[in-house]
């Protein structure tokens, strides 16, 4: 049996060539002796089901499923896995909670467990031993996982939201790095442009690419959905600011990204259509895989997002909790498959197999070598780290998630940058949405 612990996940080589050698039947054998040793005993005659987000990067896919296939075979647990869009995870959730009825888990976005945190399994059982195992958990994902005192989700990974971008366009509108500040990122989207090179941010109900990229415009300008209290303070001088800067963008922009979803820039960015947007690392593992697109991932590079007025990372990268449901009839099956999933021994060379896709957030792992084995991989392993979290300033919880997920602040940016209100209309449009939201 190969032990991985934080000081072994340290070292290195040793820890990459134990992580090759489990696979077939060692990973089985190693699967099977944590099986009998975990706290954790699965129900007789168990069986469970999740419901998780669509991959992007399908060799993550593959060696998730073959770590599900190991805890099957160690357990006696079968776990049937459905795939659903970001933006399907969700409603499919609420629906379950609210019938009590549906898959086990759900492994979706953002606050999730906090839209109905009182159909939550309590996991903290599961998060406390991951946490003292693997050198804690990052302050973000404690923050989305925790309701009050109890964990009612163990945080999985990240999906790094940074800013994807073409070299050669870069140099050729006078830039010899990507922009790290807003005025010199506004500068370089109308270089671009006049290049006719342009970028392109979606502004259509993309659960992960809209709302990372909006609300980094509103953070950056000092402008914020609630304050620490929740009460809503949306309809401030900062955002109007944001929403002013926000508009230059999108004048600069390719047109048609209001209407973009999840996917919309990834096929644009691979097409020769845009030059830059923001996305997680799936654009340049697409690259790399396919022949014919070669020469994009030799000429892309990822960066930060440029930093505003706030003077500091205002980043907010896409959080991927797991939680599961207390219509359960197997809680212990549940509390195993998740903590078996966080093992370094499985999720070493699944998140090795991400290429970069995936972050994690319990600290140990920040060793891996996919870090830094690929210099452009780089930026997302610290994106659990920089990264705000739902709520801003307020909490995260029920409220927070839900405006995330009515794509409140998403609409207000659409409904400025496209003309269809004004600065103030945007705001007041947003702000009536906040306030119902946040007086429930």
């Amino acid at each position: 049996m190969t032990n991985f612990n934080r000081r072994s996940v340290i070292k290195g080589g040793t820890a990459l060539a134990a992580m090759g050698a489990l696979t077939g039947p060692a990973l089985f054998e190693w699967a099977r002796a944590w099986a009998q040793a975990a706290p954790w005993k699965p129900e007789k005659d168990a069986k469970l089901s999740m419901l998780r987000w669509k991959y992007f990067v399908q060799s993550e896919d593959e060696a998730f499923v073959k770590l599900i296939e190991a805890f099957t075979k160690a357990s006696g647990v079968p776990v049937d896995i459905s795939r659903e869009s970001y933006e399907d995870v969700q409603p499919k959730a609420s629906v379950a909670a609210n019938t009590g009825a549906g898959p086990d888990l759900f492994w979706g976005l953002y606050s999730l467990p906090h839209l109905f945190p009182q159909k939550c399994v309590d996991v903290s059982d599961v998060a406390d031993y991951l946490g003292k195992k693997y050198g804690g958990w990052v302050d973000s994902a404690v923050k989305y996982g925790k309701e009050g005192n109890k964990w009612i989700s163990v945080p999985i990974c990240y999906s790094g939201a940074l800013m994807n971008y073409r070299i050669k366009s870069m140099n050729a509108a006078g830039f010899q790095k990507f922009p790290t500040t807003t005025d010199e990122f506004l500068e370089y989207a109308k270089a671009t442009k006049k290049n006719n090179t342009p970028g392109g941010m979606a502004l259509g109900h993309a659960s992960g690419d809209a709302n990372t990229w909006v609300h980094w415009c509103l953070w950056t300008h000092n402008g914020q959905v609630v304050d620490k209290d929740d009460k809503v303070i949306i309809n401030s001088p900062e955002t109007a600011k944001a929403l002013e800067y926000a508009k230059q963008l999108y004048e600069n922009m390719i047109p048609g990204v209001v209407s973009w979803n999840d996917a919309s820039n990834n096929k644009a960015f691979l097409a020769n259509e845009i030059h830059w947007t923001n996305n997680g690392i799936s654009i340049y593992v697409a690259a790399k895989k396919d022949p014919t697109k070669k020469e994009i991932a030799e000429d892309m590079n990822h960066a930060y997002f440029p930093i505003g007025p706030a003077g500091k990372p205002t980043e907010l990268h896409l959080m991927y909790p797991v939680l599961a449901m207390t219509y359960t009839k197997y809680p212990q099956a549940c509390k195993a498959l998740i903590a078996f999933m966080l093992e370094a021994n499985n999720f070493n060379p699944w998140i090795e197999s991400a290429q970069g896709y995936l972050t994690h957030c319990l600290n140990a792992y920040d060793a891996n070598p996919v870090w830094t084995a690929d210099p452009k991989t780089t930026p997302y392993r610290d994106v659990a780290k920089r990264t705000l979290t739902a709520g801003g300033l307020g909490s995260v919880g029920e409220k927070a998630a839900t405006a995330i997920s009515d794509f409140v602040v998403v609409d207000m940016f659409a409904n400025y940058c496209s003309g269809r209100e004004d600065v103030k209309g945007a705001i007041k449009i947003a702000e009536r949405q906040l306030t119902r939201i946040y007086r429930a």
